[in-house]
């Protein structure tokens, strides 16, 4: 089994109020099937993420990003030195190691992940994969020394002209203790609600799934009973969409940059 560096990006899970009607969704939106004994959604047989009952109608409809721990104990005691809080302190559960909720201190609620008898991703960054996290906040200075002191991640501001953005965006993106921060070892980053955002949004991570083809994804989304919250837009990273699905959990997907026209031929 893999080793995972610790703070990044190990599994997700969406709690559903009706499971079934997740599987329809998801199912034909990324191509996955299921795995009836675990909750788990596979990708060409291969564990891409979780889809889970919602046993508490008062939790919210949401998918949540589960980062890795060698020890969820030692990282919970961190996690509130640093500022944050525990929602739901380390508890085992059986072949999944053990779990916990934590949230920074702008808000955004995370999961931990201390590996059992699996590690949690087995395919990601690829189409109907887990590809990408982004914390949004409205406290960046405390979440950017939270998640370094807790974390050890690297950042680098983004450059807002590369970005093809106003010169007031603000975005961090992060790589792992260890790596060279750079777009070859990123696995997430920073954002800021600003006024642009309803002035209810609380912080939160906002997940991304690969796919093909960014707007077919948002086709498909509306025709399966979903809705799109930001419709797609050029990155010089992709084409990018914000989706809500059949149930009101929130995620985002992303279609790599197509090659050049010159490029697809001469190949």
């Amino acid at each position: 089994m893999a080793v995972r560096t610790e703070g990044t990006p190990c599994w997700v899970d969406a709690q559903l109020p009706d499971l079934e009607a997740g599987k329809r969704f998801y199912g034909e939106l990324f191509g996955w099937t299921f795995d009836a004994d675990r909750d788990e959604a596979l990708l060409d047989g291969r564990r891409a993420a979780g889809l889970v009952p919602k046993r508490d109608g008062r939790m919210p409809t949401t998918w949540t990003l589960y980062l890795a721990t060698e020890n969820a104990g030692t990282l919970a005691a961190r996690i509130k030195a640093a500022g944050g809080q525990m929602v739901m302190e380390p508890y085992p559960v059986g072949p999944f190691g053990v779990l916990a909720l934590a949230a920074d201190p702008g808000g955004a609620v995370f999961g931990l992940r201390q590996a059992g008898d699996d590690d949690g991703f087995a395919v990601t960054n690829e189409p109907g994969a887990f590809c990408w996290m982004e914390v949004y906040t409205r406290r960046p200075d405390a979440v950017d020394t939270f998640y370094a002191t807790v974390f050890g991640y690297l950042g680098r501001q983004a450059d807002a002209a590369e970005e093809g953005r106003d010169p007031s965006f603000d975005y961090r993106v992060w790589s792992p203790p260890g790596s060279r921060p750079g777009d070859d070892s990123a696995f997430g980053g920073r954002a800021v609600i600003t006024d642009d955002f309803p002035a209810e949004m609380p912080g939160h991570i906002l997940v991304y799934f690969a796919v093909h083809d960014c707007d077919d994804a948002c086709a498909t989304t509306e025709r399966l009973g979903g809705r799109v919250a930001t419709p797609p837009f050029d990155t010089p990273h992709g084409r990018i969409a914000v989706l809500h699905d059949n149930q009101g959990a929130r995620f985002a997907v992303l279609a790599e940059p197509k090659p050049p026209e010159n490029a697809r031929q001469e190949s």
